[in-house]
């Protein structure tokens, strides 16, 4: 399974009830929020 890493499958991810997942999907949105605060 190929990795997606876009904002709206992290958030899909966080409502599942699978903690590694639901866990996946917090990483990514934690690094995307770490970007944005190093571009502004």
């Amino acid at each position: 399974m190929s990795k997606k890493v876009d904002l709206a499958t992290a958030q899909r991810m966080m409502k599942s009830p699978n903690k590694k997942t639901a866990r996946r999907g917090l990483r990514v949105i934690k690094e995307y929020k770490q970007q944005q605060k190093g571009i502004k």
